[in-house]
């Protein structure tokens, strides 16, 4: 018997096409008539519009105690205005396809805004109407400080949270409003009403100190005319100078181990305050923190995780607290992750070792390249979406950054060299100069990361 031949004829494989160029988007910048500034990016395809509007009502401007007074007044401002209760503002935002959030951080408060640009018009006015007549009626305020209260407890409860609580009590002066929560503690919280909510905007919130920030597909869309309806018809008084305190904070090298009674985890949190994106070191600093601890091919992974089954990940990283052209700004570099109880010792031991062999040997080219290709190949992806653009657009005006920060970021990372990013990465992680706090079971672990001599410990309770 034949066997029978069979053939196929498949499709030819696609091919690649030509590579393009991309760069970081441009913004154009301009202002209102009421001193508003405005950045605007017209980024063709993309039918959801992005709106950014910063603040500049700092967490260091809360009155003393009040601390969680601007998140409770940003947190209001989708809770009724002038014309809507809270419930109309929130089914008209509903009807425009719209969502609209709103938090506090130590450089300001800002407001975010997603639409369809087909209802961007409607979505505007919402937004400035909350701006420019927010109710703050004293039934919705008191239900958003009680809803505060409640998540106080489900943060102390979690271990990452509390690790973070920690790290900044210990690393900046009992003074600086750095080392407090920055939502505000259960006393500080339980203070605020309306009045005190009214009284933090009326000082703070006003045109001439806000900046807006509008991305999408803008074809056909007479923004000018819409901004001039909307956020243009917002008045106040003119911007007031507001002096800024320097960041200090003490980065002797310690530990600190919050006390959790039969933990079977110890998470860890290990930091200090560093260098922000105006130093001319960052771009080095970026990249020598991602080799150290920036995904599952850093050292740190593949010494803690994949080589010793410690932890299912350990990160290193640089979040920018505040940030300032004159110096006075700060970066928080750190190094997060969870490890189980037994092993918190060895695990930090090893975690050192990653540490100090990293200042005698050094990266190599080959984990510079892959940091290269991580950081700067995948951002056309990153910023797909015009949220994601608008976002880092309100990052580098908070931060006072040149509109073309970030296109010039990934042209310095490209060009940084091993050398260069090795010295950053020593220098952000000094290994005598870093804040250590344990979250986990005191009884077990004490002794053990005692004998490690990487710095006095202390114990303290988890409350």
């Amino acid at each position: 018997m034949t066997e029978a031949t069979v053939t196929m004829d498949f499709h030819p494989q696609p091919q690649a096409g030509e590579a393009k160029p991309w760069a970081f988007p441009a913004p154009e910048r301009g202002a209102l008539g009421n001193g508003l500034t405005l950045l605007r990016c017209h980024r063709p395809g993309q039918q959801v519009v992005a709106v950014e509007v910063l603040l500049n009502a700092p967490l260091e401007a809360e009155p003393k105690g009040l601390d969680g007074v601007a998140t409770i007044m940003a947190r209001a401002f989708s809770e009724g205005t002038d014309k809507l209760s809270a419930e109309e503002f929130a089914a008209e935002l509903e009807r425009c396809g719209a969502t609209l959030d709103a938090h506090a951080d130590h450089p300001g408060v800002r407001l975010s805004l997603e639409v369809p640009v087909s209802r961007l018009q409607k979505a505007l006015g919402l937004l400035a109407d909350a701006l420019r007549a927010p109710a703050f009626a004293d039934s919705e305020v008191e239900r958003l400080v009680r809803n505060r209260l409640d998540e106080i407890p489900h943060e102390t409860a979690n271990p990452a949270r509390r690790a973070a609580k920690e790290l900044s009590k210990e690393l900046f002066p009992a003074a600086s409003r750095m080392s407090r929560p920055r939502q505000g503690t259960e006393e500080t919280v339980a203070s605020i009403d309306s009045a005190a909510v009214r009284a933090f905007y009326e000082k703070h919130v006003r045109p001439a100190t806000t900046t807006a920030v509008v991305v999408g597909d803008l074809t056909g869309v007479d923004l000018d005319a819409l901004l001039g309806e909307t956020l243009g018809a917002w008045t106040g008084s003119p911007a007031e100078a507001r002096p800024v305190p320097p960041v200090t904070a003490d980065d002797t090298g310690r530990v600190v181990i919050v006390d959790r009674p039969g933990a079977v985890q110890t998470q860890l949190l290990i930091g200090r305050v560093g260098a922000d994106r105006h130093d001319r070191v960052w771009p080095a600093q970026v990249l020598g923190t991602y080799c150290l601890g920036g995904t599952l091919t850093s050292r740190l992974d593949r010494v803690l995780r994949e080589e010793k089954g410690y932890t299912y990940g350990v990160r290193a990283f640089g979040q920018v607290l505040r940030s300032a052209p004159d110096g006075t700004g700060a970066a928080m570099l750190a190094i997060s992750g969870s490890v189980d109880t037994p092993n918190t010792g060895p695990a930090l031991d090893d975690l050192w070792k990653v540490l100090r062999t990293l200042a005698a040997e050094g990266l190599t080219d080959a984990e510079r390249d892959i940091a290269v290709q991580n950081l700067v190949g995948v951002a056309p992806l990153k910023y797909e979406t015009a949220a994601a653009v608008a976002g880092t657009l309100a990052d580098q005006v908070e931060q006072h950054l040149p509109d073309d920060f970030q296109a010039t970021l990934y042209r310095q990372l490209a060009a940084t060299g091993t050398v260069e990013a090795t010295a950053a990465a020593v220098s952000a992680f000094p290994v005598d100069r870093l804040v250590t706090v344990l979250v986990g079971d005191a009884a077990q672990i004490e002794e053990p990361v005692k004998a490690l001599g990487i710095g006095e410990v202390s114990v303290v309770p988890a409350e």
